[in-house]
């Protein structure tokens, strides 16, 4: 409980911090602080003026920012310079559409990573063990941006068996509810869900493989390490003199002990992808928060470019403490060790 409560204090502390940052950059921006707060220019007197008394602009640097806390608690973030659209209602689908991209090229990169980092352990030294170690080094170092347009330069342009870019044929028309494709497919009444779902995936794959090929190569080389550290302790070879039976010493006393160091380096992934995403986004035209936030920077349209920095760092933080209160919960020896007990 000990642990929670500091964990969740830590991120209460950060969001904080994290909101007196975006709050400050109203100062930072060139242009009316209250513009770039809310999107709201000028030109109307009497809306502007009435903006103004709502979000206290004229008071003390702190008030302001309780107020400004306040109306982002309260999911109103202004709106777009640009388009004049409201910023929250505008952020919703994007973030949908970002988050089945991160859930499923995470999955993707689980499902492979782990089971090839242990079968590359039990082969130390083999063939393919050399072979899935040279691969992850020279994967993991091709950068991202280049990797996604050569995969469309072969797969896209060359074999025509992928889209270029999106994240369904503008045909389909199908109504965005939550902005995962997938998840719009099946919520709404589509008089074509197979033939939608089909080219939503063929949509999907390729911008997944290309998120997927860091992460899964990291996942590899920290599965490895951990099971090999583990094949060589003590209480391994213990059983081996015992006679337990490999498969018995592989599922009972390697992986359990080699998942904890696994476990712990998901929240690092996850910042890894969520860094990789805004590149892939940008190529794919897909559209998620990452191209939005790019497409603000651009543009200039300070609201959206908060709300973008404000929902990126907040994800990260979110993910990254539950994966922190998770491995405390399963491994009780991290709270040990974190208290020396």
């Amino acid at each position: 409980m000990r642990y929670t409560l500091q964990r969740l204090l830590l991120l209460l502390i950060t969001l904080v911090l994290l909101s007196l940052f975006t709050f400050s950059l109203n100062y930072f921006f060139p242009g009316d602080v209250l513009t770039n707060m809310t999107g709201i220019r000028a030109i109307d007197a009497n809306q502007y003026a009435s903006v103004a008394l709502e979000r206290d602009i004229n008071a003390s640097f702190p008030q302001q920012y309780i107020t400004y806390l306040g109306h982002i608690l309260s999911g109103q973030w202004g709106q777009s310079l640009i388009t004049q659209e409201d910023v929250f209602q505008t952020m919703t689908p994007l973030l949908g559409a970002s988050l089945e991209l991160i859930v499923l090229t995470m999955l993707l990169s689980m499902l492979l990573g782990a089971p090839l980092g242990i079968y590359a352990a039990l082969t130390e030294g083999g063939s393919f063990d050399r072979i899935i170690t040279g691969l992850g080094l020279s994967s993991y170092s091709i950068p991202v941006f280049w990797l996604a347009q050569m995969l469309i330069l072969f797969f896209a342009v060359k074999l025509g068996i992928a889209p270029i870019s999106g994240q369904i044929n503008p045909l389909y028309d199908v109504p965005v509810t939550s902005g995962a494709v997938l998840i719009d497919i099946w919520l709404n009444d589509y008089p074509y869900p197979y033939a939608a779902l089909l080219d939503a995936l063929n949509h999907l794959w390729l911008p997944i493989i290309v998120l997927s090929i860091m992460p899964m190569t990291m996942l590899i080389r920290i599965t490895r390490g951990a099971v090999l550290d583990v094949l060589r302790q003590n209480y391994i070879r213990a059983a081996r003199a015992r006679g337990l039976k490999g498969s018995t010493i592989l599922t009972r006393h390697v992986l359990p002990n080699a998942m904890q160091q696994v476990v712990g380096q998901l929240g690092l992934l996850f910042s890894l992808l969520m860094s990789n995403i805004i590149i892939v986004e940008v190529i794919f035209n897909w559209p998620g928060i990452g191209s939005w936030l790019v497409k603000s920077i651009y543009e200039r349209d300070y609201p959206i470019l908060q709300a973008g920095v404000l929902v990126f760092a907040t994800l990260i933080l979110l993910v990254n403490v539950a994966v922190e209160l998770f491995h405390a919960w399963r491994y009780p020896q991290v709270r040990k060790e974190l208290y020396a007990e």
